[in-house]
């Protein structure tokens, strides 16, 4: 079974964030990581080399491949902030809730967004409550 390559690591939040050069993208980092320390409780981890996560549970798949990972989490990237949220999140409630969110892009379990400001952050910050809702509910097991 390989290994998760994505890991929590020591390296500081706040040294990250700092480090963002656009000035618009670190205050946006900043909100994010407020938003998520509120919705989650818990405060922000690094995991690898640039993803900001917070809580962390573990899955196992009917495959057998299990891991940790964090419930949520973004990361700044050259051209979008990638917001880590649940797979599936394009159906029900959470599609209307998309539909109002303003600019963005989805992928499988990410949301893109260019600025914070391109975006109903109350809407968000509803999408992040929800994605942390269901994995706790799916995932009852936090990691070690």
């Amino acid at each position: 079974m390989s290994e998760a390559k994505t890991k929590p690591t020591t390296v500081s939040v706040t040294a990250i964030l700092a480090a963002i050069e656009d000035a618009e993208r670190r205050k946006d980092c900043k909100t994010l990581n407020a938003m998520m320390k509120r919705a989650t409780g818990c405060p922000g981890k690094m995991w690898g080399a640039s993803i900001v996560g917070f809580d962390t549970y573990h899955y196992k798949y009917a495959s057998g491949h299990e891991g940790d990972s964090c419930v949520v989490g973004f990361s700044s990237r050259k051209s979008d902030i990638s917001i880590y949220l649940l797979a599936g999140y394009e159906t029900g409630e959470t599609k209307k809730l998309l539909a109002k969110l303003g600019k963005h892009k989805i992928g499988k379990a990410c949301l893109y967004i260019k600025r914070l400001s391109d975006v109903d952050l109350a809407v968000l910050e509803q999408l992040v409550v929800r994605s942390v809702a269901y994995i706790k509910r799916q995932y009852p097991q936090r990691a070690p």
